[in-house]
């Protein structure tokens, strides 16, 4: 019986570990997903501002719209995934 225990016990050990891997690499992927993102709002932002200098308000205006929503959709997205944790 000591044998079955102690194999029950490493098992189980090994899930967890095996689970808390499974966490991490999906916090990466998450954590990837953002920074990607928020690189694209900022390049979007960038646009923006060159639009600017060079006086075309339209293209500016549109492009700063654009990136304020990526960055709210962005904000939602992540209240929705801390709102489920």
């Amino acid at each position: 019986m000591k044998f079955n225990t102690a194999a029950l016990v490493a098992v189980s050990a090994a899930a967890l570990s095996l689970a808390a891997c499974a966490e991490s690499e999906q916090e990466a992927q998450e954590d990837l997903v953002e920074q990607q993102a928020e690189s694209q709002e900022d390049l979007l932002e960038e646009q923006a501002d060159l639009a600017e200098a060079q006086g075309d308000e339209a293209t500016e205006e549109a492009l700063d719209a654009q990136a304020d929503a990526l960055g709210e959709g962005g904000d939602a997205a992540e209240d929705q995934v801390d709102e489920g944790m």
